[in-house]
């Protein structure tokens, strides 16, 4: 296992590095809303992503980034431009560089195998498909996790964001991600906020390394597919004694992302910033 995370840590040291170098050297970060791409190395394909940064930047401080994952079929521009560009505005009131990849594919999942109706306590469904997963399709959760991890980390470094203030949210299939790489790199979040997407298997998810982590679910009171699972599991939350927040808006599966997007701003503006990690 440890030998899997080094080679894991020098292929993410190593794309970010081939990345950047895509970009002229002596250029100053810009700011603002830009569309760019990347080479992916395990794959040699060119990666789209999208970001935010704050126009307001002084190209010096260090300011907090939020890795936003889309939803299933969308891509790395939907959610930017929701709203009439709602994420952005709230970004730039903020203060916050948004990182939005593309996730490998637009079907990606970001590492995590769930879907409807796999919601939290359908644990028949969530079984069901754990066993129809193919090699293929690991493979694709595999590089789909990796790549979301590689363009926060090429965002990171070449902005010198806050590694203190790295925050990560997502919306149906991207709840899911957010769920997954909650779990699978607690030490790099200072909070997380999954949106209407409770895609974890209560059999087999890791709760208990959710310890500490601020959390902040958000639901739709219209969103049919997933509010049964979202209520079930914030009673399983609240009767672990976990560190959360749960907040329903008045709006359907979809509808209900720009209506939970500023309580997200204004949840994470009061957490305060993890402790550093061993190397940082």
């Amino acid at each position: 296992m440890i030998r899997q995370v080094l080679a894991c840590a020098c292929i993410v040291l190593g794309m970010t590095a081939a990345a950047l170098a895509l970009r002229p050297a002596a250029a100053a970060p810009p700011t603002g809303d830009q569309q760019r791409e990347y080479v992916f190395a395990p794959t040699g394909a060119r990666m789209p992503y999208r970001i935010f940064v704050p126009t307001t930047w002084n190209g010096t401080r260090a300011l907090p980034v939020l890795l936003f994952l889309h939803g299933a079929g969308a891509n790395e521009r939907s959610y930017l431009d929701l709203a009439d560009g709602l994420l952005r505005r709230l970004a730039e009131q903020h203060g916050y560089i948004v990182v939005s990849p593309l996730g490998f594919t637009p079907m990606g999942a970001y590492g995590n195998p769930l879907r409807l109706p796999a919601v939290f306590g359908e644990s028949a469904a969530a079984a069901t498909q754990r066993a129809a997963i193919t090699p293929a399709r690991q493979r694709e959760l595999n590089l789909s996790e990796l790549e979301v991890i590689t363009a926060l980390e090429i965002v990171t470094e070449e902005y010198g964001a806050d590694r203190a203030r790295t925050f990560l949210a997502g919306h149906s299939m991207g709840s899911g991600g957010v769920w997954h790489l909650a779990a699978r790199y607690p030490e790099r979040w200072a909070a997380v906020a999954p949106m209407s997407g409770p895609f974890i298997d209560r059999d087999n998810y890791p709760f208990d390394r959710l310890r500490g982590l601020p959390i902040f679910i958000t639901e739709g009171t219209g969103a049919a597919p997933s509010l049964a699972g979202s209520r079930a599991l914030v009673e399983f939350m609240r009767a672990g004694d976990f560190d959360f927040k749960y907040l329903e808006v008045d709006g359907n599966h979809g509808s209900m992302v720009p209506l939970a997007w500023p309580a997200i701003f204004e949840f994470f503006d009061t957490v305060p910033a993890r402790p550093a990690a061993a190397g940082e």
